[in-house]
Formats: C-alpha cells, sequence, structure tokens
C-alpha cells in the first residue's frame, strides 16, 4: 500500500507501508527489532533496506 506524506510548501513523498518489516522478515504487527533496524543500516538486508532504514530514521521518526 502506497501512502503520501505531504507539507505546506514541500515536494510530497510517496512510500510503501511495511517495506521495511517486508525486508527484515519481521511480521507487520510487530516491533522491528533495534538489532535488525541497526543491520538494515549497515546493509545487510541489502541497499534497499538501507535506503528504507534511512528513510525511517530520517523522516518518519525525526532523526531520532
Amino acid at each position: 500500500m502506497k501512502v503520501k506524506i505531504s507539507s505546506p510548501g514541500q515536494k510530497p513523498i510517496t512510500f510503501q507501508k511495511g517495506g521495511l518489516h517486508e525486508s527484515t522478515d519481521t511480521p507487520s504487527g510487530d516491533k522491528i527489532p533495534s538489532e535488525k533496524v541497526k543491520a538494515a543500516l549497515s546493509g545487510s538486508y541489502g541497499p534497499k533496506a538501507k535506503r528504507q532504514a534511512l528513510f525511517m530514521r530520517n523522516v518518519l521518526t525525526g532523526g531520532k
């Protein structure tokens, strides 16, 4: 399912909801463990998962 985020004065962002869950083989209702997020950020799950993890960290959680 595609989701679109838009803010006034900024270009809308479209992404696939649950994409990082699929890339890390985590069930959709569960929280992704921090070890899997760190592994995705390091590229262990491939370049697509790395981009998804960076997007999650920087855009969806505000860089936390």
